[in-house]
């Protein structure tokens, strides 16, 4: 299986060479796969913003606890989640899935209102929690589709979201940074861990089989 191998070649890259830039159109794979992500109920409730500006990565720098790989690397994925789970927002999605799928207007509507329930019995915080779970989804195939593109990739939670948040007008749009991904090519000569063997846990010990 050929995504297992690239899987084995892939780590968290620590530095980047700076002076290699990726081609959009790559880069739009990975967006590609991370927008074909499953998500609960299909709610979609999961934005990317992709910075490839480099005066605004290097702003990022300290917001990003001073991790190089935010101005290195050719381009910067933020995955945001919605806020919150709004009446409005739900029923865009609805509408949406009905016009695509050829639906009656209307068809989805019990459905539609059990989700409304669900999530209106929740605090903000608990559906922004939910919300936030998407985004790894997200974030997991994004990080696949790049190690078969033989793109370098850093999944970073290490950043202060509030500071993001505001530097990039999420909060205005009813969304809050959940992760980022740093996307680029290895610095193989200042990267300390390109050389290292890729650790994890034999299978048995991570998988339980109940026959």
């Amino acid at each position: 299986m050929q995504l297992l191998d690239n899987l084995k070649w892939r780590y968290a890259t620590k530095r980047y060479n700076s002076q290699v830039k990726l081609a959009d159109d790559k880069v739009m794979q990975i967006v590609e796969a991370a927008r074909l992500a499953p998500t609960s109920s299909g709610l979609q409730p999961v934005e990317m913003i992709l910075i490839k500006n480099q005066t605004l990565k290097e702003e990022l720098v300290p917001i990003a606890m001073n991790q190089p790989q935010v101005k290195e690397c050719s381009h910067l994925l933020v995955f945001a989640a919605w806020d919150t789970y709004t009446e409005e927002r739900i029923d865009r999605v609805f509408s949406n899935m009905e016009q695509i799928r050829e639906l009656a207007t209307g068809e989805m509507s019990d459905y539609r209102d059990s989700l409304k329930a669900h999530f209106g019995a929740m605090t903000a915080e608990k559906q922004f929690e939910h919300a936030a779970r998407q985004a790894y989804i997200a974030l997991g195939l994004a990080i696949a589709a790049a190690a078969e593109l033989k793109i370098d990739s850093s999944p970073m939670e290490g950043f202060h979201n509030n500071q993001l948040d505001e530097v990039l007008g999420l909060s205005a749009r009813g969304l809050k940074s959940v992760t980022l991904l740093a996307l680029g090519h290895r610095d193989h000569e200042n990267d300390w861990l390109a050389p290292m063997k890729k650790v994890r846990l034999e299978t048995e010990e991570v998988l339980t089989i109940i026959e």
